[in-house]
C-alpha cells in the first residue's frame, strides 16, 4: 500500500430480531488485533461494496446475505492504514455465523455493549444504531395544542421514542414541550426541539434540531445535546457530516402539501444524494409507517413523519 492511499472496506452491521447486532474481535496476527469490530473486509479491484459485503461474510463467516442496504460511510487513519468503511445494515442471511479465521463473536445491544475495546472508526456507528428509525414531528398548530398532546401521549405509548417540536409560534413550541415532558420522560423518549441550542437547554429538552439555514451558518455542535439537522441537498449534508451532528432529516421525497412548491426528490434522488453519508438520514416528505422499509431500503436510517406519526383513534 502506497502512501496515502484509502483502504476502502465493506463492513457489516447484522441485525437480529431482538435488535442485537453482531461484533467480532480481530484475530492474533492482524492489526489491531483483540480490537471488536463490525465484520467485514477489503474491496478487490473493481469490485463495488455491496460485492464485496457479500463475499466477505460468505468467506468470514460463511453465510449468505439476503437483504442488506447501504448505510453510513465512515474514514479513520489508523497508524497502519487511512480506511474508508461502508457499513451496510443486513436485515436478513441464511446459516449461521461461523468464524473461518478462529476469530471470536458476540451478539450485542448497540445501548449495552460489554465487549471491548472496540476499534474507534466504529463509535459513529454504535451512536447511530440507538436512534429509533421513526422520528415523529409535531403538529399542534393544525390540530389544537389539548387534542395533539392525546395523540402524542398515544404515539409514545405506542413507542414513538424520538420527537421534534416544530411549531411556527415560538410561545406554542414551548407550550407543548412543557405539556410533553413528563410523558417523554416517563417513556425514556427523547424530545428535541427546533430552534436554538439556548431554547434546548432553557425548555430542559434532549436535543435541539436545527434548520438547513442555521446548520450551515455553524462551525462546531455543542456535544451535551443531541444534534438533528434539516438538509435538502449532498452539499448540506456533507456540512452535517463535518460537524458531526447525531442525524439529519432528507426531503422532500414524495411531493407534500406543506412544500407544494417543492420539487421532490423521488426514492431514486434521495439515495443518489445521501450516497456516502457519514450521518444517518431520515427520509422526510409524506412519508407514512408503511414507508420505513422502501426507505431503509434506500439508504435511509429511517422516516420523519409529521401527520402520520400522531394516531388519531
Amino acid at each position: 500500500m502506497t502512501a496515502g492511499e484509502v483502504v476502502r472496506v465493506a463492513a457489516a452491521v447484522i441485525l437480529r430480531a431482538d435488535g442485537a447486532v453482531l461484533l467480532a474481535q480481530r484475530p492474533a496476527g492482524k492489526a489491531c488485533a483483540g480490537y471488536w469490530e463490525f465484520p467485514g473486509g477489503k474491496l478487490e479491484p473493481g469490485e463495488s461494496p455491496a460485492h464485496a459485503l457479500a463475499r466477505e461474510l460468505r468467506e468470514e463467516l460463511g453465510i449468505r446475505v439476503t437483504n442488506a442496504s447501504p448505510w453510513l460511510v465512515q474514514q479513520f487513519v489508523y497508524p497502519h492504514a487511512h480506511v474508508e468503511l461502508n457499513f451496510f445494515r443486513v436485515f436478513a442471511f441464511e446459516g449461521e455465523p461461523v468464524g473461518h479465521d478462529n476469530q471470536s463473536f458476540a451478539w450485542q445491544r448497540p445501548h449495552a455493549i460489554d465487549v471491548g475495546p472496540l476499534l474507534p472508526a466504529n463509535t459513529r456507528v454504535i451512536a447511530a444504531l440507538t436512534l429509533p428509525t421513526v422520528y415523529g414531528i409535531t403538529c399542534a398548530s393544525d390540530v389544537g395544542v389539548d387534542a395533539f398532546v392525546r395523540r402524542a401521549a398515544r404515539a409514545i405509548a405506542g413507542g414513538l421514542a424520538l420527537i421534534q417540536v416544530r411549531e411556527p409560534d415560538p410561545v406554542l413550541r414551548d407550550a407543548v414541550v412543557l405539556r410533553l415532558a413528563d410523558t417523554v420522560r416517563r417513556a425514556n423518549a427523547r424530545l428535541l426541539v427546533n430552534g436554538s441550542v439556548d431554547d434546548a437547554r432553557r425548555l430542559g429538552c434532549a436535543g435541539v434540531h436545527w434548520t438547513a439555514r442555521t446548520m450551515l451558518a455553524a462551525t462546531s455542535r455543542p456535544h451535551d445535546l443531541i444534534v438533528g439537522a434539516s438538509c435538502h441537498t449532498a452539499a448540506e449534508l456533507a456540512h452535517a457530516g463535518a460537524l458531526d451532528v447525531d442525524f439529519a432529516v432528507l426531503g422532500p421525497v414524495l411531493a407534500t402539501p406543506t412544500h407544494a412548491d417543492a420539487r421532490p426528490l423521488g426514492w431514486e434522488g434521495f439515495a443518489a444524494t445521501i450516497e456516502k453519508t457519514r450521518v444517518p438520514v431520515f427520509a422526510l416528505g409524506s412519508m407514512r409507517p408503511e414507508d420505513r422499509r422502501v426507505a431503509m431500503a434506500h439508504g435511509a436510517h429511517g422516516i420523519a413523519m409529521r401527520r402520520h406519526a400522531w394516531p388519531s383513534g
